[in-house]
């Protein structure tokens, strides 16, 4: 069938020419050699998961960018460094919270507006569904650089939209939080 590990010259053609049972068979030979990888560098974490995943993102994107595709595994593991690279740098610590962490989130308002939920989803809504898109591709641990090639736009662009989208968000959480402790008060 193919050559060592199941990544033949002929499989890694056919899943680049748009083969998706092919591409599955590759992602899927990949995987346990990647987690193999990661757990030997990093120990079992939970992070584990998601350096495997966002590496085999990383190989399918760049799939057509293979010059040898006998060298699918140095291929892939050459993404596997990038991603553990990203962990060292940060890029996988905890998102931003917008409550403070000693405190779980129904224990910041006042016992009085317990009850209160912020509405995350109205929150979104006051994005564009540009804006909207690149925070949904961020959560999903697209670096920016990534982003802006999807998107089609630079880098620093992207990076503005993201602290624009997250001001209106934190203007529009407000304005929701603040609302709901008005109707509380009114209602007492």
């Amino acid at each position: 069938m193919g050559g060592q590990n199941g990544f033949g010259k002929e499989q890694v053609e056919q899943a680049r020419s748009g083969d998706e049972r092919a591409l599955s068979r590759l992602l899927s030979n990949l995987e346990p050699i990647l987690r193999a990888y990661f757990i030997k560098r990093i120990g079992m974490k939970p992070d584990i998961d998601d350096l495997v995943q966002n590496t085999l993102v990383r190989v399918h994107n760049s799939l057509a960018d293979l010059k040898d595709p006998n060298r699918l595994k140095a291929f892939a593991m050459k993404a596997a460094l990038f991603e553990l690279q990203d962990l060292y740098r940060g890029r996988y610590s905890a998102k931003e919270r917008l409550y403070d962490p000693e405190m779980p989130p129904e224990s910041v308002l006042p016992n009085t507006t317990a009850g209160i939920r912020v509405d995350l989803e109205r929150a979104l809504a006051a994005l564009t569904p540009r804006a909207r898109r690149i925070i949904e591709l961020r959560e999903f641990g697209y670096r920016y650089e990534e982003i802006a090639g999807m998107i089609g736009s630079t880098e620093a662009a992207i990076k503005m939209q993201v602290k624009r989208a997250f001001e209106k968000m934190r203007q529009a959480l407000v304005s929701l939080v603040a609302g709901g402790l008005l109707q509380a008060l009114l209602w007492r």
